[in-house]
């Protein structure tokens, strides 16, 4: 099986169409017309985070002083080349018609990879527009899931809701460990079916032990629940029952991007806090993406930015009912999956809520 590390720098149309031992890369089209990929993910069980090499993904912090300049003096910076000088044999996908499946890559893997206990299996597309980013692998969502594996004892036999789950990575991790996992995704068929996909391409990793992953839908611009029996994902009262009765942890990987999006899951946070009977965790990991604005005319991350102030109002809250802390949560912990874990993407925080009785 072909090793990927998710780097800065990664394209993953480049890293696909690079793979030497893969014929039938694209699975098919999705209900919009994007191409669909799969891919696969070794969990490290000794947690290094150490590619084929030997060497550790996490990116070292530079001297200044050591900065490769050029002859002028000024920096020289490293670009992508125009040309790939690769020896490697590019695939060519052969597009399928819109929403037939196929199998033949599945057939052509190996039964002892299919059922290898450290690989998860991925359907994803590598670039979208800006309401269908959920379709891509982000990697918020390998930090968070790092962090699941380091404190799976934590976690263990623990109902969990994810927001956000995109393609669902987090979700399948989680079940690993915990007992329930209400997976939601934004309003989308086609978003919720690519998710539920992969929980059933995945189920080996926790339904041996009795674990389970719910797929639902979870508008965070609605008010309350969907319970529309005609939608396939659609919650029954008896599900958002135990989600309020036994939800301990709430986790989201990399969702704020947009400032809209954001207000929206903070409303979504205090509303569900409000109506849960137990204290509760919420795990947000976050990547600072770093934008040159004309407003500023300067680098900024006015997301990121954004994010931490509606963290702060969270905090700063009281209603006489429940108090919210906020702490950073150090990215020190193990690496269990192949990614570059870079200085902007190091971010995680906690937050607890405390209800008073």
């Amino acid at each position: 099986m072909d090793q990927v590390t998710f780097r800065s720098d990664t394209v993953l149309s480049d890293v696909h169409l690079l793979l030497p031992n893969a014929s039938h890369l694209m699975k098919r089209l999705n209900g919009v017309g994007q191409p669909v990929f799969t891919s696969k993910f070794r969990i490290l069980r000794d947690g290094d985070g150490k590619d084929s090499s030997g060497k550790s993904p996490v990116r070292e912090s530079t001297d200044a002083s050591n900065v490769p300049r050029d002859e002028d003096g000024d920096l020289d910076v490293v670009r992508r080349p125009r040309y790939t000088t690769c020896n490697r044999n590019a695939v060519c996908p052969i597009i399928l018609s819109q929403s037939a499946a196929t199998l033949t890559d599945e057939e052509e893997d190996s039964e002892e990879e299919d059922g290898a206990p450290d690989i998860i299996k991925i359907e994803h597309t590598m670039a979208t527009p800006l309401e269908d980013v959920g379709k891509q692998i982000w990697r918020g969502a390998f930090l968070l899931a790092d962090f699941i594996l380091a404190q799976a004892s934590m976690f263990k036999d623990a109902t969990v809701l994810e927001l956000g789950a995109g393609t669902g990575m987090t979700s399948i991790v989680m079940a690993m460990v915990a007992k329930t996992v209400y997976c939601t995704g934004d309003v989308g068929d086609d978003l919720l079916s690519m998710c539920q996909r992969n929980v059933c391409l995945n189920k080996q990793h926790f339904e041996p032990q009795g674990s389970e992953i719910r797929v639902r839908q979870l508008d965070w611009m609605a008010d309350d629940f969907c319970t529309d029996a005609d939608l396939e994902f659609c919650w029954t009262d008896a599900e958002v029952a135990d989600l309020h009765d036994n939800t301990t942890f709430v986790i989201a990987a990399d969702v704020c991007y947009d400032d809209n999006l954001t207000d929206a899951l903070f409303r979504t946070l205090y509303r569900l806090a409000n109506n849960m009977r137990h204290p509760s965790i919420t795990y947000i990991s976050i990547e600072k993406r770093l934008n040159f604005t004309l407003r500023h005319m300067d680098v900024s991350c006015e997301a990121y930015d954004h994010f931490r102030h509606c963290l702060d109002q969270l905090q700063q809250m009281t209603d006489g009912k429940m108090n919210f802390t906020v702490e950073p949560v150090k990215s020190s912990f193990p690496q269990f999956f192949q990614y570059e874990r870079v200085e902007q993407l190091g971010e995680l925080f906690m937050l607890a809520v405390d209800i008073v009785f």
